[in-house]
């Protein structure tokens, strides 16, 4: 057949084709844009925390009406701190907030090939070891896109599809990013919001000139933040300080005292009448010079900030607001955007919200605020962030807002096994022991072992299972059956204090069962190396009992002498009947140790095994708590940067609404963002 003939009457169709940036991924097998299936990747968000610490606090010592009258909330809305891929989370939270959040700021990961390891302290001293990259958002997101710019870009796109939806009509969105992915990422963002939409191109000077640096290019001190607004126009223009120069000019002094400087303006005569009663015009004594406007230094908001911001510093080592997290962004920065482009009251979200940076000046300037990230050690960074800016902002008879914790939990494995397994429970079991590096089974000699792996048995729980004291008897049976020694109980959720059982299981059984969490990190997409699979943390503790004090006597403040009371009896009962107050004692414990790189494990190991309380970073205590229900942060400890202490025992002086039988809740999150929890019965 002879080749088509290409010309006005039969244009080529190269010739027609519009300009546009094309990803893997951004059109299906048929040509038709791939669209995110919303519906799809909505599940129910599980509250796992409920956190208002200086009210929960005032409620334990009865002072709640105290309280409530000189720290008045400033509403009813809870902030919303989330732990899952923030596609899913924005899918999920697009029913209660499609269109109605005001501002979104995110800064994404923007370097694909970046070594994001990072030091964290231990203990009281200024000792710090390092963090392993591999479980870091950055990285976490770095797998998700495949290591290449074409699963970065349908990644990034989809997010700002739902960000568009989850944003007001009259909102903004801040993206934050550097020049390497730069021109990428505002192509996509063009295609998404409109051109039309594109306000401007911030550029933040995040370092300072001058450095000394040996370098085969101009030195890079810069950060890209792209603005986008909807339909409206919502914008507070910003204001710098007038400079030292430029005061000079106000050197005329009216009959009040106030400085002014004056100049020849040209205004109608129903204008200069105005200005004339207002007192705001100078006649000179020559009759033939024209009249001058009065220009008053003290009525100046300052400077209008233009796109090129020049005068706010990265985060100071020494900066109370430093978090040591990698790549946090200073408050100023983001108090700017947020000024500009949202009012008190409005609703902010930021979804690789990282340190926090978004929610705590949020709160701060009487915002409302949602925030999510992949990884857990952010997670665990901003909640201690917020809880700090919560006592702040109590200690100075400021209002707050109380926010809860959130995850996907067990919905967001399933979304994993629908979409990435087929939904085969056995496709789960092949990939958990995979990873694991575990030989699975193929006659196992009993269905509740999977595989072997150093000569132990495997046992794989159901993805929508927690692994219970009866099915621990019952993998120990069958392994003891088997005649096995030992087994590795991998489990993605494990009910809470089974070491005791363990420890008495093997005993009985002779067989040593090994608890090991199955990390998330596996569900990212493109995930080839095998993440950390260590055993869970080991924490014990055991109840206070102390006589009431007087109910208004305040607890002991952070910081100061803490000490080990001797127990009025172990049901918390003395004689004649007397009030008693309940406090919890940490007794032991061992980290998983599930972030620290390999090379620093076996040191880090057995400075654990003599030090396990060095690697606390925070504590918490529910005091009444109820299987089922989200942990309630009655009381709290954690270590910051400045003050490295931690005390071991609480001081909330817990009183319960009558005599009985109680649970509390011990959570402890170790400074790798790693979390377990044990329960504590409790008798008074």
């Amino acid at each position: 057949m002879s080749q088509p003939t290409y010309g006005p009457h039969n244009p080529h169709p190269l010739s027609q084709m519009r300009t546009e940036l094309v990803w893997e991924g951004k059109y299906d097998e048929y040509g038709q844009r791939r669209e995110v299936d919303i519906a799809g990747c909505a599940m129910p968000l599980q509250k796992i925390e409920s956190i208002d610490e200086p009210r929960r606090e005032a409620e334990a010592k009865k002072q709640l009406s105290l309280f409530e009258a000189e720290n008045k909330r400033q509403d009813d809305f809870r902030n919303r701190l989330i732990w899952g891929d923030n596609k899913l989370v924005m899918a999920s939270l697009f029913r209660e907030f499609k269109g109605k959040v005001d501002l979104i700021y995110i800064d994404p990961p923007f370097d694909v090939g970046a070594d994001f390891s990072m030091q964290v302290q231990i203990g009281e001293e200024s000792e710090q070891i390092e963090k392993d990259q591999s479980t870091l958002e950055m990285v976490a997101y770095r797998d998700i896109w495949g290591k290449g710019a074409d699963s970065y870009l349908h990644m990034m796109s989809e997010r700002f599809i739902l960000i568009k939806e989850m944003v007001n009509p009259e909102g903004s969105v801040y993206i934050h990013c550097d020049a390497r992915m730069l021109h990428y990422l505002k192509s996509v963002a063009d295609d998404v919001f409109g051109r039309d939409c594109f306000m401007c191109q911030i550029v933040w000077k995040r370092m300072q000139s001058g450095r000394k640096a040996k370098s085969n290019k101009w030195l890079s001190v810069d950060d890209v933040i792209l603005f986008y607004r909807m339909s409206g126009s919502k914008y507070e223009p910003q204001y710098q300080p007038y400079s030292e120069e430029y005061k000079k000019r106000f050197t005329q002094k009216d009959e009040r005292g106030l400085y002014y400087w004056d100049n020849i303006g040209t205004y109608s005569q129903e204008r200069l009448h105005q200005l004339i009663s207002e007192d705001r015009v100078r006649f000179p004594d020559n009759p033939n010079a024209k009249p001058r406007i009065k220009n008053y230094l003290h009525e100046g908001k300052g400077v209008v900030i233009d796109n090129i911001w020049t005068d706010i510093a990265p985060v100071n080592s020494q900066a109370i607001e430093d978090t040591l997290y990698a790549t946090q962004k200073p408050e100023a920065l983001l108090e700017r955007i947020i000024q500009a482009s949202s009012n008190e009251g409005d609703l902010v979200m930021d979804a690789f919200c990282g340190s926090g940076t978004t929610g705590a000046v949020a709160e701060r300037l009487g915002r409302r605020w949602l925030m999510c990230d992949l990884g857990r050690f952010a997670i665990h960074t901003s909640r201690k962030r917020m809880i700090e800016l919560q006592r702040k902002l109590h200690s100075e008879s400021k209002p707050y807002r109380a926010f809860d914790v959130y995850n996907l939990g067990r919905y967001e494995r399933q979304w994993w096994q629908k979409d990435r397994l087929q939904g085969a429970d056995e496709e789960h079991r092949r990939v958990i022991l995979e990873f694991f590096k575990a030989e699975a089974l193929t006659n196992a000699p009993s269905p509740l072992l999977h595989g072997r792996k150093a000569g132990a048995f495997c046992h794989v729980d159901g993805i929508d299972s927690i692994f219970t004291r009866e099915e621990a008897k019952q993998v120990a049976q069958a392994t003891a059956l088997a005649g096995g020694r030992e087994c590795y109980c991998l489990a993605w959720e494990f009910e809470m204090d089974l070491h005791l059982l363990v420890n008495a299981l093997a005993q009985e059984l002779g067989v040593k069962l090994k608890l090991v969490q199955i990390p998330r990190e596996i569900m990212e997409k493109n995930r080839k190396a095998p993440p950390p699979f260590l055993e869970v943390a080991v924490l014990a503790a055991e109840p206070v009992y102390r006589k009431s004090p007087h109910p208004l006597t305040p607890s002991p403040k952070r910081g100061e002498g803490e000490q080990d009371p001797a127990p009025l009896s172990r049901s918390g009962r003395g004689a004649g009947g007397e009030g008693k107050t309940v406090d919890i004692k940490l007794t032991q414990f061992l980290p998983s140790l599930a972030e620290v790189p390999a090379k620093e494990l076996e040191a880090i190991k057995e400075r654990a095994i003599k030090s396990g309380f060095d690697f606390i970073d925070f504590w918490a205590v529910d005091f009444n708590w109820q299987p089922g229900k989200p942990f309630t942060h009655d009381w709290q400890d954690y270590r910051t940067r400045k003050d490295r202490s931690l005390k071991t025992v609480s001081d909330a002086g817990y009183i319960y609404p009558k005599p009985g039988q109680y649970t509390a809740c011990v959570k402890v999150v170790d400074t790798f963002g790693c979390d377990t929890s044990i329960t504590v019965e409790v008798e008074v």
